[in-house]
């Protein structure tokens, strides 16, 4: 059992948080709520001192910062600016600035709002901070417009409450490297060939390595997502110092390359812009260095090395079960790339998980869930 701070902001998906409050409870958990004055305009405090048999707090008091977790859902943009940027007007925005344990939130909002350059900036100093966010999803909203502002489904929020409460410890006292991003090589001053990798999945991974307990290391190509907060993070936007980046940290005891690492670069590289003319542009290009099967040669008995395939259908399949052996992996994670729903730029995935003991699949699911399955495997795999 736990001690779960329950914060409920103002907003319509309000309602919702009530059953995520039955949920906590019914397993077991000792549930505090906490809601603003907004969140009361849309559901009544009895409701949550009903389902958590624990009045609401009016003025903050020692027990709300020695909890096992926070959660806030829905976290409204209003709240979520001011926490942050530090305000404290309130019991639920007093007891972030004091809590010092794990801090999960539910953002729920207007798409428009969602999508705004100043929500954005606060989305991304909550993260460089630890806050785990679980959403908001893609639907329909309550004034009938459709877009991502959705508060996630209290289901969803409960499973990842429950895996960060059940598993904060498993990788204690353990190094973990992960790689993401898509490299990018130069062409010329202003040319690039690349990918369409965000790094989603690998930043996913990577916050969930924290959430274990895990001192992370993420080595970054070009993310275009915000990356997780109290992780060390290494920028390489290329293969090569990629390359260099992650050999130079390749004694961790996990190793996750989810990065989508260039197979080719130019040969030559223009120092300045090529002028464009009516004449054809003839690139040779040539391999890069395979760090993967690098990793594989230089591993260390009870090292864990994690792979990465995007690849199409069947046939990428089967290639992923070649990589295994002979890059000398653990584990590879098949991503298939030929449906448009998930992998790149999609906020969902689906993998299959190849290893020496058999196939699983993962369906489809939010990459946080995704990157959560990922991690129980690799538990698994690390030495007691």
């Amino acid at each position: 059992m736990a001690r779960v701070l329950v914060g409920v902001t103002g907003g319509i998906a309000a309602y919702k948080a009530a059953e995520l409050a039955r949920l906590l409870v019914k397993a077991g958990h000792e549930v505090t709520p906490i809601l603003t004055d907004e969140a009361e305009t849309f559901v009544a405090a009895k409701t949550f001192e009903a389902l958590a048999r624990r009045e609401a707090p009016r003025e903050l008091y020692p027990h709300l910062v020695q909890a096992d977790l926070l959660v806030i859902a829905p976290l409204s943009a209003n709240t979520l600016a001011k926490l942050a940027h530090g305000l404290a007007d309130n019991v639920l925005t007093q007891t972030a600035l004091a809590f010092e344990g794990p801090v999960l939130a539910a953002p729920a909002m207007n798409p428009r709002m969602w999508a705004h350059a100043a929500t954005r900036e606060n989305v991304a100093r909550l993260r460089e901070r630890g806050v785990v966010l679980v959403g908001p999803d893609e639907g329909e909203l309550a004034e009938g417009e459709w877009g991502v502002g959705r508060m996630s489904e209290p289901e969803e929020i409960f499973a990842r409450v429950e895996a960060v409460l059940a598993r904060r410890h498993e990788l204690e006292g353990k190094r973990v490297l992960v790689s993401a991003g898509g490299t990018r090589e130069p062409l010329d001053a202003v040319r690039f060939l690349g990918n369409r990798s965000s790094g989603w999945m690998g930043v996913a991974l990577a916050e969930e390595a924290r959430l274990r307990g895990a001192e992370v290391t993420l080595v970054a190509a070009n993310l275009s997502v915000p990356p997780p907060g109290k992780v060390e993070l290494v920028p390489a936007p290329t293969a090569a110092e990629l390359e260099r980046e992650v050999l130079a940290r390749s004694d961790a005891d996990v190793v996750l390359m989810a990065a989508a690492v260039a197979d080719y670069r130019p040969a030559e590289q223009s120092s300045g812009k090529r002028p464009k003319n009516e004449q054809p542009w003839t690139v040779t290009l040539e391999p890069t260095g395979d760090v993967l099967a690098q990793l594989g040669a230089r591993r260390r008995n009870g090292q864990v090395l994690i792979g990465f395939a995007a690849d199409h259908g069947e046939t990428g399949l089967a290639r992923a079960r070649e990589k295994l052996e002979a890059k000398r992996s653990d584990l590879i994670v098949f991503n298939d790339v030929s449906r448009e729903d998930i992998g790149f730029d999609a906020p969902e995935n689906e993998v299959v998980l190849v290893s020496a003991a058999g196939e699983r699949r993962i369906r489809k699911a939010p990459k946080e869930r995704i990157a959560s399955e990922i991690l129980d495997e690799i538990v698994k795999l690390v030495p007691k």
